[in-house]
C-alpha cells in the first residue's frame, strides 16, 4: 500500500470504488514513464498487462478513463488525483477541463475555494500553506506573473471556451493568431506554447466523452501532457462507440447493487390505469398531479426525520422535463394557474431553458435550490440539465417526453441520485427514494 495514498483516502474520505480508482492511478503511474512524449506503445502494453480491456489510448499520449456513475464523487477522486501526483510524482501543474459553464463555475469552487463546502482539498495539509494557483480561461493571459517553482497549479478551461481561443480570426481583413496562441506580455510566449512546453502537464477531463470529436481531441493532443486521466459516467462517444481506454468501472447498476452512494430510484405508476381516450395534456395534468402528492408527501416525511435525527432540513423538489421551448411555457403557465391546486404553486416554479438561463433572478433561485430560504418546489427544464449539477434535493421527476433509456438516465435521473445526508442512505426508505412518476412506459 502506497503511504501517501493512504493518507489521501483517509483525509479525503474517499468511498470505496474512489479509492479502487486512486490505486490504479497510483500503480499505472509507477509502470508508466511520466515523461514527455514517451513511447506510446509501451506505455499501452504495460497498462494492457494489467487491463486487457484497454486497447487504445485514443490520444497520442497515455489517458486512462475511469467510468463512474453519477453521484458518487467523480471530482473528489479528481482531487485525489491531483494530490497523489503533487505529493508523490512532483507533478505541478493540471488542466482540468469542463464541459460546459455550469461544470466550469463549479470546478473553481470546487477546487480553488477553501471556504467552498465541496472544496475537494479539505484535509490536505500540504495545500493548506502551499495552495494551488487556479489559473482560469478568463484570466489566464494575466496569470503568468505569479508562476514560482513551488506552487501547484490547476488550470480550468470550459471547453467551448478552449476550443473557441484555440480558432484564429481576422481584424481588418488580417489574420490573427488564436487567442491562447498569441504572445503573453508576461510569459514571453503564448499561453499555448508555456502549456505544451511544460514537462508535467497533466490533462482531467470532466465528462470525458464531450472531448473524444475531432476538434477537441486535436486542440487536446497538441498540448503534450504527460498523462490524461478521463472521468464519465457515459464512456461512449459521440459515433456510439465505448472508449477503449476504459481501466475502471463503476456503473449505476453497481451502485444501486451496493446500495450505499446513490438514492433508489422508483417508478411510480398508478395501478390499472387506462389512458385511453385522454388527450395528451390531460395525461400531462394527471403525472404533474400525481408528482405533487409524492412531492407533498417526501416533503412530510424530509420534515419528520430532521426533526427525530436533529440535523438539517432538506427541502425537496420535483423536476418536470418538456419537450420545447414552448411545451415548457405552456407547463410553467399550467402550474401557476389557479386550477393548479387552488394555485399553490403560483411562484414556486422556475423554468430552464435557452430562453431564461440569462436571467440573473432566475440563475440566482436556480443555483441556490438546496437552500432551505429557496421556495421553488417544482423547476421546468428543456434539456439544460445534462451534466454539472449536483444537487441533493432532488426527489421527484415527471418526463413529460419520451426518451431513449440511455438518455433519459444520464441527462435525467442521474441529476437526482445524490443522497442530502453526507452522500449516504439513512435507512429511511423516502428520505433516500427517487422517485420517476409515469402513467405509461417513458422510454
Amino acid at each position: 500500500m502506497n503511504p501517501i495514498a493512504t493518507h489521501i483516502k483517509q483525509r479525503l474520505s474517499l468511498r470505496e470504488p474512489l479509492q479502487k480508482a486512486l490505486d490504479i492511478v497510483v500503480n499505472l503511474t509507477d509502470e508508466i514513464s511520466l515523461l514527455k512524449e514517451a513511447n506510446l506503445a509501451e506505455a499501452l502494453n504495460k497498462v494492457q498487462a494489467q487491463f486487457p480491456g484497454c486497447t487504445d489510448f485514443e490520444r497520442t499520449f497515455p489517458s486512462l478513463a475511469f467510468s463512474i456513475a453519477t453521484g458518487v464523487g467523480k471530482t473528489r477522486l479528481m482531487g485525489a488525483c491531483i494530490a497523489y501526483l503533487y505529493l508523490e510524482k512532483g507533478i505541478r501543474n493540471f488542466f482540468v477541463l469542463a464541459p460546459n459553464l455550469t461544470i466550469y463555475d463549479k470546478l473553481i469552487e470546487d477546487f480553488g475555494n477553501p471556504a467552498y463546502p465541496k472544496y475537494v482539498f479539505n484535509g490536505i495539509s500540504e495545500f493548506v500553506h502551499n495552495r494551488p494557483i487556479i489559473i482560469t480561461g478568463d484570466n489566464y493571459t494575466q496569470q503568468g506573473a505569479l508562476f514560482g517553482d513551488s506552487e501547484i497549479r490547476i488550470n480550468i478551461f470550459n471547453i467551448s471556451k478552449f476550443n473557441s481561443d484555440n480558432k484564429g480570426g481576422k481584424k481588418d481583413g488580417v489574420s490573427l493568431a488564436p487567442r491562447i496562441k498569441r504572445l503573453s506580455e508576461y510569459l514571453g510566449q503564448s499561453y499555448w506554447e508555456y502549456l505544451s512546453n511544460l514537462n508535467d502537464l497533466v490533462i482531467l477531463m470532466d465528462e470525458a466523452h464531450r472531448y473524444h470529436a475531432d476538434a477537441s481531441k486535436n486542440a487536446i493532443n497538441e498540448l503534450k501532457p504527460v498523462l490524461g486521466l478521463e472521468l464519465t459516467a457515459t464512456p461512449i462517444d459521440e459515433n456510439k462507440n465505448y472508449f477503449k481506454n476504459i481501466v475502471y468501472e463503476y456503473s449505476l447498476a453497481q451502485a444501486l447493487a451496493d446500495g450505499k452512494y446513490v438514492k433508489n430510484p422508483a417508478i411510480a405508476k398508478r395501478k390499472n390505469f387506462n389512458a385511453k381516450g385522454i388527450d395528451e395534456r390531460q395525461l400531462e395534468i394527471i403525472k404533474l398531479e400525481d408528482a405533487i402528492s409524492i412531492h407533498q408527501d417526501t416533503k412530510k416525511e424530509l420534515e419528520i426525520y430532521a426533526l427525530n435525527e436533529a440535523v438539517k432540513l432538506v427541502k425537496p423538489f420535483i423536476l418536470v422535463v418538456c419537450r420545447d421551448i414552448a411545451h415548457a411555457k405552456e407547463v410553467f403557465e399550467l402550474i401557476n394557474s389557479d386550477e393548479f391546486y387552488d394555485g399553490e404553486y403560483k411562484g414556486k416554479a422556475l423554468q430552464i431553458d435557452s430562453t431564461t438561463k440569462r436571467d440573473e433572478d432566475i440563475e440566482k433561485q436556480f443555483l441556490t435550490l438546496e437552500s432551505a430560504d429557496n421556495k421553488i418546489e417544482i423547476v421546468i427544464h428543456v434539456n439544460m440539465l445534462k451534466e454539472g449539477w449536483d444537487v441533493t434535493n432532488l426527489y421527484t421527476i415527471v418526463p413529460l417526453r419520451r426518451a431513449d433509456a440511455l438518455i433519459l438516465v444520464e441527462q435525467t435521473i442521474g441529476r437526482g441520485l445524490r443522497l442530502p445526508y453526507d452522500g449516504k442512505r439513512t435507512g429511511n426508505d423516502k428520505v433516500d427514494k427517487l422517485t420517476i412518476v409515469a402513467i405509461q412506459e417513458i422510454i
